[in-house]
């Protein structure tokens, strides 16, 4: 199964569907991680605050590293100039590989300068250790700034994104600036799955809610990462490229009128060394 993916910057090609592994660690997010790989996924998701990457790089040592995509994440409290650039060799000592396919600030920390940070991005990427680098849990106004103060391009910002927190605006503005949306929470924490109009749509397309949920995401370009520890959800999700929505049922996707965040992006200082 070919997956669709999104031309970064540099020209590499990120898979438009990823395995997430947020909250799952252990032999969990080995057997999860391992399940995707296997179901034909090329993309992998993780941060330096999931701490998993250890375990995920056991089992990526397993597969052939050149065909596979792999994001991880520093924290924002590691955003002083040398902390990215330790924070990246942790990393890369973790996950087993000399290099990461995208490299992202996991928050914004407005106590730390963004100029600082992205200059340590721009090092990791000038070296080789990082291929692309991005954002992440940014606003358009914060978005709007990292890309005046950046040196290297920001390929990617990863924020919460499904039919309860249509980020329409946000979206049109990555688009606009060659930057790619990322669906985290693709699927609201499994909640939008119970949505009437979701369900409505899936039974209309013999298709499962989560599979209907992301499809639309799919069409919009954006990419995504849901995450699951079942093997069988997490082969159906992969199930996304063979079929479509028609422009009315992705309309009545985008008109549905719940609001809802399944995490904050105002992180307090408290917050700032707990991933999502």
């Amino acid at each position: 199964m070919t997956i669709p993916s999104r031309t970064l910057p540099n020209g590499d090609e990120m898979p438009q569907v990823g395995a997430g592994t947020w909250d799952i660690g252990g032999e969990t997010v080995k057997e999860s991680v391992r399940a995707a790989l296997d179901a034909g996924y090329t993309h992998v998701d993780t941060a330096e605050g999931y701490k998993n990457e250890a375990e995920i790089g056991d089992v990526l040592a397993e597969y052939d590293r050149e065909e596979l995509f792999l994001t991880s994440k520093v924290l924002p409290s590691n955003l002083h100039y040398e902390s990215v650039l330790e924070s990246c060799e942790a990393s890369l000592d973790r996950l087993g590989t000399d290099y990461l396919d995208l490299y992202l600030i996991h928050w914004p920390n407005p106590t730390i300068s963004l100029r600082e940070t992205m200059q340590a991005l721009e090092r990791l990427h000038e070296e080789g250790k990082v291929r692309n680098v991005g954002v992440s849990n940014f606003s358009k106004y914060q978005l709007m700034f990292a890309l005046k103060v950046a040196d290297v391009p920001i390929a990617v910002n990863q924020v919460e994104f499904h039919p309860w927190l249509y980020q329409e605006d946000l979206l049109q503005y990555c688009e606009d600036n060659d930057v790619v949306l990322t669906a985290a929470a693709p699927l609201a924490r499994t909640e939008v799955l119970e949505d009437p109009v979701v369900r409505d749509v899936a039974e209309e397309y013999d298709r499962t809610p989560a599979q209907v949920v992301l499809r639309w995401q799919v069409q919009k370009g954006v990419v995504t990462i849901p995450k699951s520890s079942t093997p069988e959800h997490i082969r159906s999700n992969f199930e996304v490229s063979d079929w479509e929505l028609d422009a009315d049922d992705v309309a009545r996707i985008d008109d549905i009128d719940t609001e809802k965040r399944v995490y904050m992006i105002d992180v307090d200082d408290e917050t700032y060394g707990i991933p999502r």
